[in-house]
């Protein structure tokens, strides 16, 4: 397939680095264009159709079942600005964490997105609440940038625990009390409700 110039609006492109940061995967075709490949489970089937009308003019088709695991599933076409991206985000097919990521994570709606995909919320009621994102895949070096880059962009405190887990170390990112109220005010308006079970019931 021949790689489509379109140049992603500045919502769409928060979106997408959203995603990237998250479960999103973007895939190059050898050539110039990129796709970024979304797939959830049948429980955020409505998540995978609002980020579908987010990008459709992006998109070939619409998003799809998959028969072997019920997982919802689309992809964007081969882009010649996704690539851009992929040049960025990845590294001998790993993901990585650019060091410019201060200048792509400025965005609520990134945030947003970003947690809907990698965050989970730590409750007990009446006791504490906190926001953990499982950025397992990244380098502890790299969590660190991306919770500089939080406190430098909104003002919200992030602290990387570096967790063992049958003899491997996973660095995550914590948000405690420290900056927990500003970053649920930040993420808060975009949370869709298959998400409701990620924000504290206060």
């Amino acid at each position: 397939m021949n790689p489509v110039t379109i140049l992603p609006s500045k919502i769409q492109r928060e979106i997408i680095i959203g995603n990237i940061l998250g479960d999103g995967s973007l895939e190059f075709n050898g050539s110039v264009g990129t796709r970024l490949q979304i797939k959830q489970s049948v429980q955020y089937k409505d998540y995978v159709f609002w980020l579908y009308e987010k990008l459709k003019n992006l998109c070939n088709s619409r998003p799809k079942q998959r028969r072997d695991n019920n997982q919802w599933y689309f992809s964007t076409r081969a882009l010649k600005e996704l690539t851009s991206l992929h040049e960025l985000f990845y590294k001998k097919r790993r993901k990585i964490i650019p060091t410019n990521i201060p200048e792509l994570l400025t965005s609520p709606l990134t945030l947003g997105v970003w947690y809907m995909d990698d965050g989970s919320l730590d409750f007990r009621p009446k006791d504490h609440y906190a926001f953990v994102f499982s950025t397992d895949s990244f380098l502890l070096k790299e969590v660190k940038i991306l919770g500089e880059a939080i406190e430098r962009n909104f003002g919200v405190k992030a602290s990387v625990y570096n967790s063992l887990c049958r003899g491997r170390r996973y660095p995550k990112l914590y948000i405690g009390a420290k900056g927990r109220d500003k970053f649920l005010s930040l993420v808060k308006p975009y949370i869709l409700n298959c998400f409701s079970h990620k924000l504290p019931q206060l």
